[in-house]
């Protein structure tokens, strides 16, 4: 149990990825603290947490408003005492593919949720980390922010970007005990890909064969890595974006 008693804080937490990766952590006997905009789908993941034994709050913040943000860290500090871990996987694809027909609205949300929910919430779990002298934070890129998928243009601005803001950030409190980095997966079965594919299957598999692997992942795939970044096992690690791809950025 090496994240056992360690203080995570996961945005994003009330589903797919964000909700396997707060059980998983929960699965170590560390504390999790769910933050998410949607109060019945964070507290039916603290209620999993709880009936598998865990300990869990939720907190409800929006990602995009600063005061949401502090707040979220503050419950954190405020109930355990601490923040060790942060999983900062709170984001949104987008709507409309057509470069040329999206909207200044489009672009504000995509921005706003994908990087400036990811800077605002390092800003404030690396204040509090300071104060500790020691933390892990993971935060959620994607492998468009490595290679572009066309018909995503906006998101794959924002995921390049959160990999470079992982990079400066693990650059600049590498000496303060701090390590930073990212997890980059390729198509994971979630809510979030079925509302991209439509739920058709002509759509599912064509996603599906660009991966070499031959499957889309799974949320705990994810999970998995992220519980590596963060922990311990990975304490020479910073400034990296893991590939949870299938394969799919080698080709």
């Amino acid at each position: 149990m090496i994240l056992q008693d360690k203080v995570v804080l996961i945005t994003g937490g009330t589903s797919g990825i964000g909700r396997a990766t707060a059980i998983a952590y929960a699965q170590q006997q560390a504390k999790v603290v769910i933050v998410g905009r949607r109060i019945d789908e964070g507290e039916e993941t603290v209620r999993l947490i709880k009936e598998a034994g865990g300990e869990a709050i939720f907190v409800q913040a929006d990602v995009t408003k600063e005061a949401d943000v502090k707040a979220m860290v503050d419950k954190a500090v405020s109930v355990f005492g601490r923040l060790d871990i942060a999983f900062n996987n709170a984001g949104t694809v987008g709507e409309n593919p057509s470069l040329i027909e999206q909207t200044e609205a489009e672009y504000e949300r995509t921005m706003n949720v994908n990087i400036k929910g990811v800077w605002l919430s390092m800003k404030h779990e690396i204040a509090q980390m300071l104060k500790q002298g020691s933390g892990s934070i993971v935060n959620m890129a994607s492998t468009v922010g490595f290679v572009a998928y066309p018909i995503q243009p906006l998101y794959a601005a924002s995921k390049h970007a959160v990999v470079g803001l992982t990079k400066a950030a693990a650059l600049q409190y590498a000496k303060a005990g701090i390590r930073i980095n990212a997890v980059g997966p390729a198509a994971i079965q979630t809510d979030m890909l079925e509302a991209a594919t439509g739920g058709q299957d002509e759509a599912k598999a064509y996603i599906t064969g660009l991966h070499p692997i031959g499957r889309i992942g799974t949320p705990l795939e994810v999970a998995n890595a992220v519980l590596f970044l963060s922990s311990d096992l990975a304490s020479f690690v910073t400034g990296e974006t893991l590939m949870v791809d299938g394969g799919y950025v080698a080709q």
